[in-house]
């Protein structure tokens, strides 16, 4: 039953983003005069929310140049993350842009930009953990976190198998569960775990690493399949924001905000 639960899932999902990229997302946004992105914004300094609530960050500077590019509005979609790529196949959204590792079983349903950026994964543990979990033998049947529908939680699944995995929606309630001893860590891109420690004492990095193999992870935008005209624009402006340093710019700038304003 679960199989077949499965592949009628997997047909409903292309059919979704067979009817998404018929109705031509370029062709949508120029009518419409808004780039609508889908994002998730508790990762910072990718995403994150101002002090009004706003969505900011790296990934929000450029999805605005994008939409600048276009001509157009920006509105940004705040939702979980497991989501996005769901409302980018059914066209709620244009463009998902939250921080994406590009993945073999993503790219089936969903079409992956250039990347604009390649991230290193950190364990993140309780202060005073950090040289205690520094081998895979030590966190054998230990609990380790990841955000939901994330790269993270492939990457504990296949590169610690002796471990188990525990899932939440987003970091900030994952490293609750670590303050309170429920898990021993979680991981994530180094630039947020690296953050996150920052803002809260009870937390620092594991003298743990992953080899390159296993999380050399590059982050890419995703539109619905069949958007070529679309995906020739986007290309275009990451390939320039990469090129002239603008975005790692936009990175440290963020990184500064984002640290500064932690509560």
């Amino acid at each position: 039953m679960k199989k077949i639960f499965a592949i009628a899932l997997a047909l409903c999902l292309v059919l979704c983003a067979v009817t998404a990229s018929a109705e031509g997302v370029l062709e949508k946004i120029k009518s419409a005069g808004v780039l609508v992105v889908g994002t998730e914004a508790t990762y910072g300094p990718y995403e994150f929310l101002d002090d009004n609530a706003n969505p900011v960050g790296c990934d929000m500077w450029l999805a605005q140049q994008i939409a600048d590019e276009l001509g157009v509005e920006l509105k940004k979609q705040d939702m979980a993350f497991d989501g996005i790529i769901n409302s980018v196949m059914i066209g709620d959204v244009d463009i998902g842009i939250a921080a994406f590792t590009v993945t073999p079983e993503r790219a089936e349903v969903i079409d992956f930009t250039h990347q604009y950026e390649l991230s290193e994964q950190v364990l993140v543990v309780k202060k005073g953990d950090g040289a205690a979990y520094a081998t895979k033998e030590s966190l054998a049947g230990k609990k380790v976190g990841a955000q939901m529908g994330t790269i993270q939680s492939e990457l504990i699944a296949s590169a610690l198998p002796d471990s188990e995995l525990f899932e939440l929606d987003t970091y900030p309630n994952l490293a609750m569960e670590v303050i309170n001893g429920n898990i021993v860590g979680f991981v994530c891109d180094k630039a947020v775990g690296e953050g996150m420690i920052s803002q809260n004492d009870n937390l620092e990095a594991a003298a743990f690493t992953f080899s390159a193999e296993e999380a050399a992870f590059g982050k890419a935008a995703v539109i619905a399949k069949g958007n070529d005209d679309f995906m020739e624009i986007v290309n275009a402006v990451i390939d320039k924001v990469v090129a002239d340093g603008s975005y790692l710019k936009a990175f440290d700038e963020y990184n500064t905000i984002w640290q500064a304003n932690a509560d």
